[in-house]
């Protein structure tokens, strides 16, 4: 069995409840710390994974008694985010979905040698007149510049498969047109559990040994610094892969 070790943040969302669950039940990584400001009830982790899961809960506020720098963590996986709604305003919203995160993953480096994964979203820009696309790109920088080993960034569509407790009007009517067209465009909309499976084997490979298929782009700043892109089409790809 692989000794690498893997550390996912934000594994109550959508998305990182696939992710937790496929890094559990993957050969490859021999423990999953999960911290975050919930963890997952014991009910919902399978019995045979339940010694490879380490769970603690921590506060974003107060992170240098989060126990994150206690260990080096091989892979740091994050799919924390929120939305403005959600956070009760645009500076909760920045809060949340930047600050925690970058302030997170910058306590949870304590090795040059450890490898970064993030769930991003399409259109991400710094340079965008818009909240959320302008978090998203910023938040993206931010993380590259900490200093890991490499950072790949993951830019999906649509999240279809998603089982929120209050459904979004709005994004149930986008998720019905984006689902006609994903029988023509694979840049669109992917399912949340193939997301997850595509950067469990993002955060297998590592960005020098992704696949032609995968589509991967090189970001450079301005100061030098680089990291990964991985597209819808490219993430749907990446999860044909055994992980």
């Amino acid at each position: 069995m692989s000794s690498v070790t893997a550390l996912i943040l934000g594994a109550t969302g959508q998305t990182g409840q696939q992710l937790l669950q496929t890094l559990l039940s993957s050969t490859h990584f021999s423990r999953v710390g999960e911290y975050g400001r919930r963890v997952t009830s014991s009910d919902k982790i399978p019995e045979a994974t339940k010694d490879k899961l380490e769970q603690n809960t921590i506060d974003f506020e107060k992170l240098d008694a989060s126990g994150l720098s206690a260990k080096s963590w091989d892979v740091v996986f994050i799919t924390l985010g929120t939305t403005k709604k959600a956070a009760g305003g645009a500076e909760n919203f920045v809060k949340i979905d930047r600050e925690y995160v970058i302030n997170a993953a910058k306590e949870a480096k304590v090795s040059e040698k450890q490898r970064l994964v993030y769930l991003s979203s399409t259109g991400a820009s710094s340079s965008s007149p818009f909240l959320y696309p302008q978090s998203k790109g910023l938040t993206e920088e931010g993380l590259a510049r900490l200093g890991y080993q490499e950072t790949i960034v993951f830019r999906p569509g649509y999240l279809s498969g998603t089982n929120r407790p209050e459904p979004r009007l709005v994004e149930t009517i986008y998720g019905k047109f984006t689902g006609l067209l994903s029988h023509v465009t694979n840049s669109v909309e992917i399912n949340i559990g193939t997301l997850a499976k595509a950067m469990a084997i993002a955060g297998k490979l590592g960005s020098e040994n992704l696949p032609p298929s995968a589509g991967a782009s090189t970001i450079k700043l301005k100061d030098g610094t680089s990291y990964t892109v991985i597209s819808n089409a490219g993430a749907l790809e990446l999860a044909k892969l055994d992980l």
